[in-house]
């Protein structure tokens, strides 16, 4: 179970890490971001998490909003995570969690 908990907790860290560099990258390189490599490849990386927002929420919402709500719920998601990480690192002992 700790296992999955670890994993799951590292896959949320990069979807946030994908999306809040490319929003800075996105800063940086303007108009012109559709050519940067560097944009195209966080832009590939990020895309399961944006879809999977995109899926769930109501088409009231804006697409240009979808990258602000990802990072919401996916901030949520490690909050939530890294508490049951630490529940489980109380009933396994600490020395499990190392």
């Amino acid at each position: 179970m700790l296992l999955i908990v670890v994993i799951a907790k590292s896959l949320i860290e990069l979807s946030l890490m994908f999306i809040v560099a490319r929003f800075v990258l996105g800063l940086l390189a303007g108009a012109k971001r559709n050519t940067n490599v560097f944009w195209q490849l966080l832009d590939v990386a990020a895309k399961p998490a944006l879809w999977l927002t995109r899926r769930v929420s109501p088409r009231l919402i804006l697409d240009q909003h979808i990258p602000l709500a990802t990072a919401s719920w996916l901030l949520v998601a490690w909050v939530l995570v890294v508490k049951l990480k630490i529940d489980l690192c109380m009933q396994l002992g600490a020395s499990a969690c190392q």
